[in-house]
């Protein structure tokens, strides 16, 4: 017997919401691979799973797509200099889970993270069957970090200074972060409006906001800020 077209629609509509999506952001073609192999593997082959490869590209997608679930981020890539990219995330997407993926296997990193608003934490020597409970557990509104450092990590308080940051930063507008970030590498208000196709006198209201909701006075206190957030990547230091 033919169900009645309203029930399916319905059906759809319902499979829709129960349908996880995912964003893996990593610049590097063969994990961000493996990583979408083991979010198969842990929502089944029904979910949806997209892939960027800068972070300027993770930030569109998210746009793009307001289903997004969870993200899994890379520190280590072009727009993100360690947790930077994590903090830019979270103040754009406060909804969206993140699961922080890094080569860094240090405690005190991991505390960080999760300072800054990561829901979990997967190292990049991670086997395919941890990934797949990270996943599982962030998406089950728990918090994930590798077995081996969870008694270490645990041990960490969270950092006052992380924390107070990470809510200052979730208070820019995207185009502000995109305005600290070029003002973090020197450039001048006529340089970083030329970089970003806006008006001069624009970038100075961008600044001044920045200085106000950063607490800061200047242009050095505000690049001090954002490179307290810089992390050495491990992969450059082989």
């Amino acid at each position: 017997m033919r169900r009645p077209q309203r029930m399916v629609r319905l059906e759809t509509t319902a499979a829709k919401l129960t349908m996880p999506h995912l964003l893996i952001a990593d610049d590097h073609p063969l994990f961000r691979t493996a990583l979408h192999h083991a979010a198969l593997a842990a929502l089944g082959a029904e979910a949806v799973v997209a892939e960027a490869a800068d972070l300027a590209a993770a930030m569109a997608a998210m746009a793009a797509d307001p289903d997004i679930d969870l993200v899994l981020l890379d520190l280590h890539m072009p727009g993100s200099r360690g947790l930077s990219g994590l903090a830019a995330l979270r103040g754009q997407f406060p909804a969206v889970a993140v699961i922080v993926v890094s080569a860094h296997d240090e405690p005190r990193v991991v505390r960080r993270a999760l300072d800054y608003g990561a829901a979990g934490y997967i190292t990049k020597s991670a086997g395919h069957d941890d990934i797949a409970a990270a996943i599982r557990t962030v998406l089950d509104c728990g918090e994930w970090v590798p077995p081996r450092l969870a008694r270490q990590v645990a041990e960490l308080p969270p950092n006052p200074q992380d924390s107070a940051l990470a809510a200052r930063l979730a208070r820019l507008t995207e185009q502000q972060y995109r305005v600290l970030e070029l003002v973090a590498e020197g450039l001048l208000n006529k340089q970083i409006a030329d970089r970003l196709a806006i008006q001069e006198r624009t970038v100075k209201a961008h600044v001044t906001a920045i200085f106000e909701k950063l607490g800061v006075h200047n242009r050095t206190q505000a690049g001090i800020l954002l490179r307290s957030l810089d992390l050495a990547d491990p992969a450059g230091m082989l």
